[in-house]
């Protein structure tokens, strides 16, 4: 393994072995399987990661569920892959999920669906730098099995369960006690979306509740660590130009709900943080003394899609995180997607910004998809 790409696997992990002790002294918040809140489908991403109230797709089996009863199709299986952090030399990590999706009837759908995330091949050597250690190769995976229904003719809510599995590291290594394992943990989204008119036409609202669960761990002590909790809100809006052409247009904004790291030269502070309830953390992420400032806890997405006769489709967005200690990341994205008979096929780019030390290390990141109706 190369130096650089040593490097840019050790960045990977960081946001886990490192969070109480480098990124708990700046106002940061950092989760356990962060790969959660990574967009793993093409047309959201080509929408800079928008999706929780535009028109339904069977990708939002990913997502806002809830849209999932007002389909056309019966029944769809999916499949997206994207090559994760490929602009700094890595060819072994990336993102990879699939799903289904059935109408039970006119008002009623399930889901099923699964993500993976390799983090590719690390090589560990010991003190003189002997590559004598095993190699090991993290992996991350995620299941899903929802329910959605219509509530009204205009409102409907989906409600998914989920396992999360992470696999970092295991085993112990020279001059460290620690026995680092796989953590694994239950999870589950609420959603809900609402249309303003019967052909979709106008404006959609969608709220949507993800990976609300217990904690994870990855050793062989009490210490847990929380999962990306989110609460996202999303408006949208199309208008159909005429009976072959359309335009829709959408914003959504996140932002998670657990609590700032803690300072580690405050044993209190670090002993409040670990004892308090999953619960309890989701209501402390919105305080002043453990939340962020209101400016930097936000993420906006915000996207366009053109539509000729549900079969050509092209796409553009734009999204922000404006959290100074994670570099105001920004960028924009474009995407495409063409339907031929039964199949769908999505392809979506992030579009290259910064430059040198401040160039976005997701540019050039390019993701694929595919959709079979039934």
């Amino acid at each position: 393994m190369t130096q650089f790409k040593l490097k840019a696997l050790v960045f990977l992990l960081t946001a886990f072995f490192l969070t109480q002790n480098v990124w708990a002294q700046i106002n940061i918040q950092s989760t356990a399987v962060p790969f959660m809140l990574i967009s793993p489908d093409a047309r959201s991403g080509g929408m800079g990661n928008l999706s929780l109230a535009m028109s339904p797709d069977a990708n939002d089996l990913f997502g806002n569920t809830a849209k999932l009863p007002y389909m056309e199709e019966k029944q769809g299986f999916l499949i997206n892959y994207t090559p994760w952090l490929k602009d700094l030399g890595l060819t072994d990590v990336y993102l990879a999920s699939a799903g289904y999706f059935k109408k039970l009837n006119n008002i009623s759908a399930l889901n099923s669906s699964l993500r993976f995330f390799s983090l590719g091949n690390i090589d560990f050597t010991d003190e003189s730098g002997n590559t004598s250690l095993p190699s090991q190769r993290p992996s991350e995976f995620s299941y899903d099995f929802g329910y959605s229904v219509l509530l009204t003719d205009q409102l409907s809510m989906g409600v998914t369960l989920r396992y999360i599995y992470s696999k970092l590291v295991t085993g112990s290594f020279i001059n460290n006690p620690v026995n680092y394992r796989a953590g694994n943990t239950l999870s589950g989204d609420i959603s809900l979306f609402y249309k303003q008119n019967e052909n979709l036409q106008g404006f959609h609202g969608g709220l949507l509740l993800s990976n609300l669960g217990g904690k994870i761990s990855y050793t062989d002590n009490s210490k847990k660590y929380f999962i990306p909790a989110n609460i996202g809100i999303g408006v949208g809006y199309l208008n159909k130009l005429d009976a072959e052409n359309s335009l829709e247009f959408g914003v959504d904004v996140n932002r998670l709900m657990v609590p700032v790291s803690p300072n580690n030269s405050d044993q209190e502070s670090v002993n409040h943080y670990f004892s308090q309830s999953v619960v309890s953390s989701w209501f402390n992420s919105f305080t002043a003394k453990e939340g962020m400032p209101l400016g930097e806890s936000l993420k906006a997405s915000t996207g366009i899609e053109y539509n000729y006769i549900n079969r050509f489709y092209l796409r553009a967005g734009y999204f922000l995180d404006n959290n100074k200690n994670l570099g105001n990341m920004q960028y924009f994205t474009i995407g495409t997607s063409f339907q031929y008979q039964q199949s769908k096929f999505n392809i979506s780019y992030l579009v290259p910004s910064g430059g040198g030390i401040t160039k976005n290390p997701l540019s050039n990141t390019i993701r694929f998809g595919s959709i079979f109706y039934f």
